[in-house]
């Protein structure tokens, strides 16, 4: 049952109080946007950790980090851990986080303050979340292909063309300048329901659009 998922939840920092479900056979975790779980952290690797589960429970590996894993202040090297209830998970001294056997034992109290204020796409399940808000209704198919290609991106422009190549590859006739601006604004719309304070989406003009996450 839904309840005896296990989850990852963020102790403390801007995203303090998220919480990932284990609930697939293999959950990945970076900063590249193909990754199941996406952090948007400069220290965090594109692909850093990998949360694996087998007929023993949940297995902790780390991907070749550039700036480590540790479970409980020990480097996860080599081979993976298996994880236990209430370990304590660090990627790259960037993000701490816990994992909790089942929803039922999560510790609730002083875990959730904060109003976090970063960006994190689910990719395989299409959810937009800042914090413990996610967006409803879900980015429509369109919306989320451009939120995928601006952040795929890693900071550089996305020219209108690109857009096009990647949302509408199998149009024909054309896709006017307008359908493209309509559908960054519509994009941008949705994500400041989730972030009034930070512009995600950026036009440049003459050039095309670019991704900014927040500051630190």
């Amino acid at each position: 049952m839904e309840e005896n998922i296990p989850v990852l939840i963020v102790y403390e920092g801007t995203m303090s109080g998220t919480r990932w479900p284990l609930d697939r056979d293999r959950t990945t975790i970076g900063r590249a946007p193909d990754c199941d779980i996406v952090i948007l952290e400069r220290q965090v690797s594109r692909y850093h950790v990998r949360v694996e589960r087998d007929d023993e429970g949940y297995l902790l590996r780390d991907l070749g980090s550039k700036n480590g894993t540790t479970v409980n202040d020990e480097p996860v090297r080599g081979q993976p851990y298996r994880l236990r209830d209430g370990d304590e998970i660090v990627l790259a001294t960037a993000l701490r986080m816990g994992f909790v056997a089942g929803d039922a034992t999560l510790p609730l109290g002083g875990l959730l303050p904060a109003a976090p204020q970063r960006l994190v796409v689910d990719k395989e399940a299409r959810r937009v979340s800042v914090g413990r808000r996610e967006l409803d209704p879900p980015l429509s198919p369109a919306q989320f292909c451009l939120l995928i290609l601006l952040m795929e991106s890693d900071g550089d422009v996305v020219s209108r063309q690109d857009v096009v190549s990647a949302v509408w590859p199998d149009a024909v006739g054309g896709v006017t300048d307008q359908a493209v601006d309509a559908l960054v604004y519509r994009l941008r719309e949705r994500l400041t329901e989730l972030d009034p304070e930070h512009n995600y989406v950026v036009t440049l003009r003459g050039h095309g659009f670019k991704f900014t996450a927040p500051s630190e």
